[in-house]
């Protein structure tokens, strides 16, 4: 098949994320370059992405590393957009956050840097994250972008996944200055709670997370109320806002604002086989209340949503049935 509409580079492809913006991207008619790292002791398979319709022929997989960001360079050679969704990810805080912060930020500087020299890319789109935007202002108060996360706050408090909160905060940032500051056209998506089905062999922490009561296990991210938006809404933004005549910054992307008791009562409907924590379980649950994130900047640009909670949870279980966790 011919090439419609140009090669993109994806960073970051084994992923949650990463893997639905390639299936989406093939679908649309782009070629994709896409980055894995190597790993000396295992090759990794990667079939899930070569086997999408469209990869036998506009799929290329190169091996990149953050840790090395002159490994990107290939990748982004000859493409018209970039993706970088690539990002370190360390819950368990095996390393220190300054480490994870600084690995994050220097691969994702070497990769603007690279798009900047490589004359052909139009537009980066930054994958960001809801924890760049969730810890400011007041607690219940619905975040727009103008908001950003106080990294100090962050470095003080150390609530769960507060390292990774401080590393999408400053990366984010530090990509967007180096836009206005190199005339680099860079917006970047900021989602929330992603749900939905997963073609990555692994179960997307996010979904084990949402669906936490499913597993049989007390999950460390486990929410009273969160915002959430499914992948293919995700998949669709960053395209939209690569595709779109004159997008500007920061866009949050959110489809609702789900609560653990709406979650359960949907799930409980839909699948009675499943054995529910009961309504007082759920009220007496120690867990995080997460604020909602304003998509209207998104919205207004044009976007519209395809999914709501109900067809979130719906296409996550029905993938996890599939795949075997559940």
């Amino acid at each position: 098949m011919e090439e419609t509409k140009g090669r993109v580079c994806v960073t970051g492809g084994t992923g949650f994320i990463g893997s639905w913006i390639i299936k989406r991207l093939l679908e649309d008619g782009y070629s994709v370059n896409t980055t894995i790292r190597s790993h000396p002791e295992h090759k990794k398979d990667v079939s899930f992405l070569t086997n999408l319709p469209g990869a036998s022929q506009r799929l290329q997989i190169l091996k990149a590393d953050l840790s090395d960001p002159e490994s990107f360079k290939e990748a982004i050679e000859g493409c018209v957009g970039v993706f970088h969704v690539a990002t370190p990810v360390d819950f368990e805080e095996k390393e220190p956050e300054e480490i994870v912060t600084k690995r994050s930020i220097d691969g994702a500087l070497g990769i603007v840097q690279a798009c900047l020299s490589i004359k052909t890319v139009k537009r980066v789109v930054y994958t960001s994250s809801a924890s760049a935007v969730s810890y400011a202002g007041k607690e219940d108060e619905v975040k727009d972008e103008s908001l950003w996360s106080d990294v100090d706050l962050l470095r003080t408090s150390k609530t769960f996944g507060w390292s990774y909160a401080v590393s999408k905060t400053l990366t984010e940032k530090a990509v967007l200055e180096f836009g206005e500051q190199n005339g680099l056209d860079v917006v970047t998506v900021i989602p929330t709670f992603v749900v939905g089905p997963f073609i990555c062999p692994k179960l997307p922490g996010s979904v084990g997370s949402t669906l936490y009561f499913l597993f049989g296990k007390k999950d460390p991210f486990c929410y009273l109320q969160t915002p959430m938006v499914h992948v293919d809404d995700v998949a669709r933004a960053h395209i939209f806002l690569l595709e779109h005549p004159n997008p500007k910054g920061r866009y949050n992307c959110s489809a609702c604002l789900a609560t653990i008791e709406k979650v359960s009562e949907i799930v409980s409907a839909k699948y009675p086989e499943f054995q529910m924590p009961t309504k007082d379980s759920i009220k007496v649950g120690t867990g995080s209340k997460f604020p909602d994130l304003s998509s209207k900047k998104l919205i207004d640009a044009g976007f519209e949503y395809k999914y709501g909670l109900e067809q979130m949870l719906v296409d996550a279980i029905e993938c996890c049935k599939e795949k075997g966790y559940l």
